[in-house]
């Protein structure tokens, strides 16, 4: 009843337990960036169907998967071999595939966990789309892409649990210096487009991957970013409640806005570094 697509690059050690857990799809498919350790023989002892493609950027990536891949069933989950499928999500899941009603899409709860914790409330949002029906999903920005969605969205009760610093500290560094880069393109690209900008949306918008497009062009407006980030987080959102972890978590956010900064001004400034700006893809039309 519903198809599972994984993204990996490299996940040998991710890889197994995210598998384990949709184990219960009948029709699982590893979409790999060309890895260079042990990722696809995972995938092949769990069964999963696996599709190579070379990395581009984020929303043509995820596209051309939703695109290619021949999926068994109508409705589609995406994971990362970060991420586990609870039991209770599971019966969500299947429970939402069932009856949709006039459904097109479901948003999921995502619980990240750092320092042996659950991150309750540093994190910006803890809600995405990650249930849906291909023919009426896209994806846009290079990186930290948003889900467009033609239909109604619904939510599913149960939540993924989340473990993205499972590899360590250097490679959430490592990442988020790649992401940083592509934010810097996102950024000139949009300004470049013109493409509209909202404060009343940014606030209030009651959809949150609207609101989420709006916020980040309003910090990428305001002064004083890497501050505000952690202030955001730290004192708004209550990440202090989270304790240590939290209080990390904040700074290293912050850290990741003023890289963000930084290669803005580099790019602004004709940095064959970062330069390059990727063509985004287009909408999915089925």
């Amino acid at each position: 009843m519903i198809s599972v697509i994984v993204l990996t690059r490299n996940e040998e050690r991710d890889l197994p337990g995210c598998l384990e857990a949709v184990s219960w799809s009948d029709d699982v498919h590893v979409y790999d960036s060309l890895s260079t350790d042990r990722t696809l023989e995972v995938a092949a002892a769990h069964h999963a169907t696996i599709t190579q493609r070379r990395f581009d950027d984020w929303s043509t990536h995820q596209n051309w998967g939703l695109r290619h891949i021949p999926f068994r069933h109508p409705w589609v989950l995406y994971v990362d071999a970060d991420e586990r499928v609870t039991p209770g999500l599971r019966d969500g899941l299947l429970a939402a595939a069932a009856d949709p009603n006039d459904r097109m899409a479901f948003r999921i709860e995502r619980h990240d966990y750092f320092m042996g914790r659950w991150l309750r409330h540093v994190q910006a949002t803890s809600s995405y789309i990650r249930l849906f029906r291909p023919a009426h999903v896209h994806y846009e920005r290079l990186v930290n892409p948003i889900t467009l969605v033609d239909g109604p969205i619904g939510s599913i009760a149960g939540h993924l649990d989340h473990y993205p610093f499972s590899k360590g500290l250097d490679n959430w560094f490592e990442r988020h210096n790649g992401y940083s880069r592509m934010e810097a393109q996102q950024i000139l690209a949009d300004r470049a487009t013109g493409r509209s900008f909202s404060v009343g949306k940014a606030l209030f918008s009651a959809d949150p991957q609207e609101r989420r497009h709006h916020q980040k062009e309003l910090f990428n407006r305001l002064p004083f970013r890497p501050t505000l980030q952690f202030l955001l987080l730290y004192v708004a959102k209550g990440g202090f409640l989270d304790g240590q972890a939290g209080y990390t978590y904040a700074r290293m956010r912050s850290i990741y806005e003023a890289m963000i900064g930084m290669k803005l001004a580099d790019l602004k400034r004709g940095s064959p570094e970062v330069c390059s700006i990727p063509q985004m893809a287009g909408p999915l039309t089925g």
